[in-house]
């Protein structure tokens, strides 16, 4: 007899659902959960208690008796329609609802749709569900091997577990380089999956209007256009095509990363909207966020160094293996299929570089999302930083010093790295003198030292990396064939004031307050006339949305273009108004002046008015433009940091005493809001280097999968931050902005992971992978003898 699943089991976390379930309580505010249509339904999901299992039958006859229970849905009633299936954003495919099996712990395998929340949840409670299991595969190395049960059994003649293999740089220059050093240091490190705790889970309300035939999906999504397009894909076939669809992005509490995909609960909802009539609103609870959503990182890297005895860097080579979960649903370029881990070389001149990466299918939930960070470039970066440690322990050579000697010096830029980017500039050098002249870097030294001989464990970190952001180009990167740029729509009123539509969605970096700084500095109107708009199909152009720090190099970009424009149309309506040639004219902050007589001039509130008014004619009236920007080139933000840490012998705690970050994001807008997103992204930074990891048991049982275990950092935690900035301007964007989201979540992780091994290494410790949790360092502290 097939196992059966208990309501409380089936359920997967909705058995104590009632009113006064904490997970149901929040504030309201214009967030996608506090939005409430007439007729509107709730809709519940069911989720498999097993990792890997065969669906025998599924009973929702108890289900459809629950008061309020209007309907069950179910993997067999999407397949009448298509729909059961839809495509990931790496091009793979990706269950709505299973028909035949269930391919991870807390997959959707049911939905139920009721008259209210509570209803619908006692609806999950009450759908049984009869299991077969089947072999599990947590390990991605295991699920390469020989004999390893085929996951994917959907794909025809799909044989292995095996997803991709993706390969840059010279592998024979590079093993030349290995066989002729005179040093060369290997580590092997794994950075664990993590998830996005955003502050608000992810849902959506779908609206399907009969009368006109037209769909509004209110979602919590951080690239509303790119979601419509694959809406149209996946039920185009239905009628439901892309015209009749408007997404629309309110406030989403947050996103990360972790709210670019489409997720199944969507196409559900949606699904069920058209097929009833009426509204249907689907908000996850917190563990069905933590349980079931896209993951980040689970990168399992072999990283090798060559170099010369006196710490020149020679070559790097790079091995990966890649645990994508059940599905390919990374979040990357479709041409980048492990994203752009191809950074690792990091801010050194290295010459010869060569690294590879596996992606695997695996039974959990798919995986590969880019939580705050740009397409893997936290796993690079942390390979380099950690190797390079590893490398200065081997030659006794001060970790600063070894930095020193191989960084890309100034004058070298623009530079071709070895994996074949094109750095648009830096100043690494100045950026680490200044952290360590702040930090106070030579007398930690000594207080170390001192330290050290009485026992204490005092450990001091660096980080100097180089990021890579801002996609575009659309002539290397595109999202399910969608050539990736960004735009702007600006248009400004007969009185000076303006609105500007962007095809980005802010989840909180102030985009309100920095695209109107921008704007304003081009047409020398006021920041507060300008009204800034996004996250809405209908009124907003077409965008790839935000994510990958890609806001103000792309979209900001766009409306400075964009501004441009107006301004170009605004100085042939000038010289139709002072009656002088364009080349007589000269711009000044909000106004054209004749040259030679700047008494002669036209404001830009006048030049508007008169472009509804008193025009030259021939002319269109009106003075607004669009603008798609595609980059010339990615930008390149990098920084150094600094950690200082204490750690405790008995219990293993370590403390951050201090941290210093010195960040460069090229010419800044707002310096509060760039300090905002520094802070936050160093605690987002501090969090997986000390806390955060999801991991699964040999059946596939989560573990981390609630705040009970899976640690978030709080202010008790976070230490008090010290920032400093450097400014090298981007020469290819066109007001040398380089971006700043993500760089300090890359930077810190490997900041704190080298301050701890610095506290150990006299104890012969070469290597600690995060989370570095007092467990961990407790165990090794007693395993060389030094715990107390």
């Amino acid at each position: 007899m097939a196992p059966k699943t208990s309501p409380e089991v089936g359920g997967m976390g909705h058995s104590m659902k009632r009113k006064e379930d904490p997970r149901f309580i929040r504030g309201k505010g214009n967030y996608v959960d506090d939005i409430v249509l007439p007729g509107m339904l709730w809709m519940d999901i069911v989720r498999s208690p097993f990792a890997h299992a065969k669906i025998l039958k599924i009973n929702t006859e108890k289900a459809l008796k629950v008061p309020g229970v209007l309907a069950v849905i179910t993997g067999e009633t999407l397949a009448k329609y298509n729909l059961h299936w839809m495509p990931t954003l790496m091009s793979d495919t990706q269950m709505v609802l299973p028909i035949e099996k269930v391919m991870y712990q807390a997959q959707e395998v049911a939905a139920v749709i009721a008259t209210s929340r509570y209803a619908a949840a006692d609806g999950v409670d009450a759908v049984e569900v009869e299991y077969e299991p089947l072999p599990v595969v947590v390990s991605p190395f295991k699920a390469l091997e020989k004999g390893a049960p085929v996951l994917r059994t959907d794909k025809k003649d799909k044989k292995d577990n095996h997803i991709f293999h993706w390969e840059v740089g010279d592998k024979a220059g590079t093993e030349k380089a290995f066989a002729e050093a005179e040093v060369t240091v290997k580590q092997d490190m794994y950075i664990p999956r993590i998830h996005v705790a955003s502050i608000e889970t992810c849902g959506c309300v779908a609206d399907f209007d009969r009368v006109n035939g037209k769909l509004t999906v209110y979602m919590t999504t951080q690239a509303p256009h790119a979601i419509r397009t694959v809406f149209a894909l996946v039920a185009g076939h239905v009628g439901l095509s892309e015209e009749r669809i408007r997404i629309v992005s309110p406030d989403i509490g947050g996103g990360f990363g972790g709210k670019v995909p489409v997720y199944p609960g969507y196409v559900i909802a949606t699904a069920a909207s058209v097929v009833i009539g009426k509204p249907v609103k689907w908000i996850e609870d917190r563990m069905e966020n933590l349980q079931a959503d896209s993951f980040a990182r689970d990168y399992w890297m072999t990283a090798e160094l060559a170099a010369k005895k006196d710490g020149t860097m020679t070559a790097l080579r790079i091995k990966t293996v890649a645990d994508h979960g059940y599905a390919d649903a990374a979040a990357n370029p479709s041409k980048f299929p492990a994203g752009l881990f191809s950074i690792c070389t990091g801010s050194y001149d290295v010459k010869k570089a060569f690294t590879e990466v596996d992606g695997v299918y695996t039974n959990k939930p798919p995986g590969g999302i880019a939580y705050r960070c740009s397409f893997r470039v936290t796993e690079a970066v942390h390979a380099i930083e950690r190797i390079t440690d590893v490398l200065a322990q081997q030659l006794k050579m001060d970790p600063a010093a070894l930095r020193m000697k191989n960084f890309i010096p100034k004058e070298k830029f623009p530079y071709k790295s070895a994996l074949g980017w094109e750095y648009d500039s830096g100043d690494y050098a100045k950026a680490l003198r200044l952290a360590m002249d702040k930090i106070g870097y030579e007398a930690l030294r000594k207080e170390q030292a001192e330290k050290r001989a009485r026992g204490e464990l005092m450990g001091i970190g660096i980080s100097s990396f180089t990021e890579i952001v801002g996609a575009g180009p659309s002539k290397h990167f595109d999202i399910l064939g969608i050539k990736m740029f960004d735009s702007c729509e600006l248009r400004v009123h007969p009185t000076g004031k303006a609105i500007a539509r962007f095809g980005t969605k802010s989840q909180g970096q102030g985009h309100e307050t920095t695209y109107a700084q921008i704007i304003a500095e081009e047409l020398g109107i006021p920041a507060s006339a300008v009204q800034v708009e996004e996250g809405d199909t209908d009124t907003a152009p077409y965008g790839l949305g935000t994510y990958a720090s890609r806001s103000t190099p792309t979209a900001g970009a766009a409306g400075a273009m964009a501004a441009r424009k107006v301004r170009e149309k605004a100085k042939k309506i000038a010289a139709y108004l002072l009656e002088v040639s364009e080349d007589d004219l000269v711009w000044e902050t909000g106004k054209f002046s004749v040259k030679g007589s700047p008494q002669k001039s036209k404001t830009i509130q006048e030049i508007a008015f008169a472009a509804y008014t008193n025009h030259p004619q021939g002319m269109e009236a009106g003075l607004e433009a669009v603008d798609y920007y595609d980059p010339p080139n990615l930008t390149f933000p990098f920084g150094s940091y600094i950690c200082v840490v204490d750690i405790d012998r008995g219990t293993g705690m370590v403390k951050i005493r201090r941290f210093v970050a010195v960040d460069d994001c090229g010419n800044i807008i707002n310096p509060m809001i760039v300090d905002g997103q520094i802070h936050g992204g160093l605690t987002m930074g501090m969090a997986p280097a000390l806390l955060e990891e999801i991991s699964y048991d040999e059946n596939g049982n989560i573990q981390g999968g609630s705040f009970m275990d899976y640690l978030l950092p709080t202010a008790m935690e976070t230490p008090a931050w010290e920032l400093d900035k450097t400014v090298t301007p981007s020469p290819h964007h066109p007001f040398g902005a380089k971006g700043v989201g993500e760089s300090a979540t890359v930077g810190a992780p490997p900041a704190i992971a080298n301050a701890v091994v610095d506290a150990l290494s006299h104890l012969g410790v070469k290597h600690i992978d995060i989370p570095v949790t007092p467990e961990k360092v407790w165990k090794i502290l007693k395993e060389k003898g030094a715990a107390e």
